[in-house]
């Protein structure tokens, strides 16, 4: 079985898992896991957060991005350009967020675009990823290319549930140094303390 093959399997497996939660899990590893990324020091002491906006049952983003712009702080999401391609855009209102490619809520194509390098935190999802930041995405890739670009400060969010240690990995899959479920910090797959 090739890596893709692997990873396609995993995939399917894990949205099965995903789409059995219960509702009440969902809620409840979401709360803990945006508390526990805002009491984080690096997020608490970044300008510039990008961070993605979970939809259907991903980890509900509502609060990171809402305490984002109520502290000041200069708050870019993903704007889906085409196959695989995103790119940084500032909001400052929730309000801006429309329906988008996939039915994520989205920035306006007006929005202002935010370089790369200009983010000092990066809220990375996920469908499944290990204690040790190893990822599996959703497949479009998105995520990869950002990852292949990116120097900053990461931190992957995912329900402890779906946690997986055995990860296929391609050249090109980049792991995240911090990984956050609702019930530890862990970096490097180690749990590691917040403060």
């Amino acid at each position: 079985m090739t890596k893709q093959e692997e990873k396609q399997k995993l995939r399917q497996i894990v949205r099965r898992l995903e789409a059995e939660l219960p509702v009440s899990y969902q809620t409840k590893s979401s709360a803990a896991i945006a508390a526990r990324l805002l009491s984080m020091p690096v997020y608490q002491t970044a300008e510039t957060i990008f961070c993605f906006t979970g939809v259907g049952a991903e980890i509900d983003t509502r609060p990171v991005l809402a305490d984002a712009l109520a502290a000041g702080k200069r708050l870019c999401v993903p704007l889906c350009t085409g196959p695989g391609l995103m790119e940084l855009r500032q909001i400052t209102d929730l309000t801006q967020l429309t329906p988008g490619a996939y039915n994520i809520p989205a920035p306006p194509p007006e929005s202002v675009p935010v370089p790369i390098d200009g983010v000092d935190f990066a809220v990375i999802p996920c469908l499944t990823c290990s204690h040790s930041g190893r990822r599996l995405g959703r497949g479009g890739g998105y995520y990869d290319r950002f990852l292949s670009q990116y120097r900053g400060g990461a931190v992957l969010l995912c329900r402890e549930r779906l946690i997986r240690e055995e990860i296929p990995v391609e050249p090109h899959d980049l792991p995240v140094p911090w990984v956050l479920t609702e019930r530890a910090l862990y970096e490097d797959g180690v749990p590691a303390r917040l403060g």
